[in-house]
């Protein structure tokens, strides 16, 4: 197998970050900034490894064009993997593996940022006194001490997430499959779905997409929900309705809507579009409210967390290549 990588969806911080740490593994790499997808699989020029991020197609007509190209791994620089059909993957016989924890911290730091930012509102205030606007009218917030929040998905990043949020004297709440000791031995209470929606002041999402969390937030969840309570969603754009929730703030039932992603962001997010028409009425609707906070899937963005993504995927295919196992067992699907 030859060492030739080639990365989609490339910006240049992946060019930045991939080249630098490169020197100590010596790969092949191209580079392509187009998507992933049953059209652009042909640039794929000898290479056995493709490296592909949140939003590039890997179902199986893109799977069976990779095999017949020759391609023998496929190597994610995320955590997350609805993206790939894994099912095809095995019939194919590619490998994949992804970087199941790059830094926590980093998302879990960005989801508080955008609670925050919605409830101080100093985003606002920012633009007004560059305007000389130095009044408070409209920028009231809350304590965030003694409020409630419910986390839903307490992996590697809510569990980062619950520390922040005990940290500021919130009561904490989470809902998993699984509970955590360690979580509960720091003062966090593991409950039900639906006690989450009825007793929090704040949601927090940080589980995983999949066919039982896809639109977890729905009008019925939003109906048992307190009434001006703050969503935040930093983990998949498909776990939230989007419909439902353009509902819920017009009937002012959602007080206040962070999101870093979004269900139909690979047509919109990691690009500049500001000369362009955008034909999502969705997300033209969202960013109309005032109480809504969007930001294009940053929370990931840091030195350590896309230090840490370059290192662990180049191991990982150093150790596929090897015919080694990858000594994270998380971090391999196939």
């Amino acid at each position: 197998m030859n060492n030739k990588i080639a990365f989609f969806s490339t910006q240049p911080y992946d060019k930045s970050f991939f080249n630098k740490y490169n020197t100590d593994f010596g790969f092949e790499l191209d580079f392509y900034e187009t998507q992933l997808n049953p059209q652009t699989v042909v640039l794929i020029e000898k290479a056995e490894i493709v490296c592909v991020f949140v939003n590039d197609i890997v179902n199986e007509a893109v799977i069976k064009q990779l095999a017949e190209k020759n391609v023998k791994i496929i190597a994610l620089r995320c955590a997350g993997f609805n993206n790939v059909d894994l099912e095809a993957a095995k019939k194919y016989n590619l490998k994949v593996c992804r970087v199941p924890a790059y830094s926590p911290q980093a998302v879990a730091e960005h989801a508080m940022a955008m609670i925050l930012t919605l409830n101080r509102k100093t985003h606002k205030a920012y633009n007004r006194v560059r305007e000389q606007n130095f009044s408070l009218n409209g920028l009231l917030g809350f304590d965030l001490f003694g409020k409630t929040i419910g986390i839903i998905g307490t992996g590697n990043i809510g569990k980062a997430f619950a520390k922040i949020a005990l940290g500021f004297g919130c009561k904490v709440l989470a809902y998993d499959i699984v509970t955590n000791a360690e979580m509960e031995k720091d003062g966090v209470e593991f409950v039900s779905l639906e006690e989450i929606f009825k007793t929090s002041d704040i949601i927090s999402l940080h589980c995983p997409l999949n066919e039982q969390t896809k639109h977890i937030i729905n009008k019925k969840s939003i109906d048992e929900m307190k009434d001006s309570v703050m969503i935040i969603n930093t983990s998949r754009g498909g776990l939230i309705e989007t419909a439902c929730v353009i509902e819920g703030l017009k009937e002012g039932k959602i007080g206040y809507l962070g999101i870093d992603v979004y269900e139909q962001e690979e047509k919109l997010f990691f690009r500049d579009l500001s000369a362009d028409i955008i034909q999502d009425d969705a997300i033209q609707r969202l960013m109309s409210f005032p109480n809504v906070l969007v930001t294009a899937h940053q929370a990931f963005f840091t030195n350590e967390a896309l230090t840490q993504i370059a290192l662990v995927t180049f191991n990982n295919i150093k150790s596929l290549l090897a015919e080694n196992d990858i000594e994270n067992k998380a971090a391999l699907l196939v």
